[in-house]
């Protein structure tokens, strides 16, 4: 064994001292970082195991630096190990992107969010419709849409028809209804505002500028491989079926890796241009309250430090199946930093979740190829981001 040169050990030591100072800056010290492995792989395993999950995506960020931790398999059959490259659906998370798009437009001067539909969409018929904003649409106050679009909306001329027909259930701007529909509509008219259909806008004007390199509504299929198995409550393999409006709602195929880059740019840890600054901003800014919870454009958001109550029922099932009273914010709330931001999403066979802390710099992204109760995934999150803190 060769000694090391007095000149050579110094810059070793500063090499060491430095990466140390960063890591304690960034709030990941080596204790700290050994903590947070053993909370995520201890927490994770114990859920998969309570819910039969065969695989599971964590992907945490602090300051900047980022942790992937990858648990089980992206397939049964194939015994394929899940990786920070396996794609998984992400249900309706998928709608903070199509909030994000309508804010881009917005940005970009071809849109205004307090506008109706009908301005843009011009098949509609404006007597009810046009009575509603896209602001309405995108907090889920238009007045009552069902969750799901009806099973018998088949083709584009069923759906135009469907929204002109539709009667809202409650004046607009009273209660917030949990709905697909009105997701989709917001989608809808983002997309005709920049000229192309939502797919488009989606791949080609948005996802590139936030960086999102890994990003799908239809798996290319030279991606297939990496497109993990979903697996229903039964534990039947299953995954999402193209249908009207899915892409807007709850379409997206993502990584925990891309997905984690997409929570960094809310954390304003990524380049990027004024127009998506300006948008990602504005998905955040606040229209109702909703017991403990703060509607924005998709977004919720509660009071931080959080209550793991308040977020429990925020993201609990009667908020998703039940119309809730909400109240306006007037003028509506600037983003925020000192609050706790998430959205969960789920198909029949994945469930997902990402949650933030502005003012802390802290986020976390958890996927899974089977479903599982939107609880336990905040349970979950709540665990580990305490650790962060």
């Amino acid at each position: 064994m060769h000694p090391i040169p007095k000149i050579q050990a110094r810059l070793v030591v500063a090499a060491v001292l430095a990466t140390l100072s960063c890591n304690v800056a960034a709030g990941m010290s080596i204790e700290n970082i050994e903590n947070i492995d053993r909370t995520v792989d201890e927490s994770a395993k114990a859920v998969m195991a309570e819910h039969g999950i065969p695989g599971m995506a964590v992907a945490i960020t602090a300051q900047g630096q980022q942790r992937f931790f990858d648990f089980g398999v992206a397939s049964k059959k194939t015994g394929q190990p899940v990786t920070r490259d396996t794609l998984f659906e992400v249900g309706s998370v998928s709608k903070t992107l199509t909030a994000t798009l309508a804010a881009y437009s917005q940005a970009q001067g071809k849109l205004s969010l307090s506008d109706s539909p009908c301005r843009y969409l011009p098949a509609l018929e404006c007597d009810r419709i046009g009575q509603i904003s896209l602001i309405d649409l995108a907090t889920h106050t238009a007045g009552g849409f069902p969750l799901q679009l009806p099973d018998d909306i088949q083709t584009e001329q069923q759906l135009t028809q469907y929204f002109n027909n539709w009667q809202p259930q409650h004046p607009t701007g009273r209660y917030r209804s949990y709905a697909n529909p009105s997701i989709g509509l917001l989608g809808r008219a983002a997309a005709k505002s920049l000229g192309m259909p939502y797919a488009d806008a989606l791949q080609s004007q948005l996802l590139p500028k936030l960086g999102m390199v890994d990003t799908y509504l239809t798996v290319p299929p030279e991606q297939m491989t990496r497109y993990a198995q979903g697996y229903d409550k039964a534990g039947k393999p299953v995954r999402l079926n193209p249908a009207l409006l899915a892409d807007e709602a709850y379409g997206v195929k993502t990584t925990s890796k891309d997905l984690l880059h997409f929570v960094d740019a809310q954390l304003g840890g990524d380049e990027m241009d004024t127009s998506i600054k300006s948008a990602v901003a504005a998905t955040r800014t606040g229209y109702y309250r909703v017991g403990a919870m703060t509607q924005a454009l998709v977004w919720e958001q509660y009071p931080y430090p959080a209550k793991l109550d308040d977020l429990l029922t925020g993201n609990g099932s009667s908020m998703v199946l039940e119309s809730k009273l909400a109240e306006p914010i007037a003028p509506p709330l600037a983003p925020q930093r000192s609050v706790w931001i998430n959205k969960t999403g789920s198909t029949n066979g994945f469930g997902a979740y990402v949650a933030f802390v502005p003012a802390k710099q802290i986020g976390i992204v958890i996927l899974a190829n089977r479903y599982y109760p939107n609880e336990e995934r905040v349970k979950l999150a709540y665990r580990i981001l305490q650790q962060l803190d």
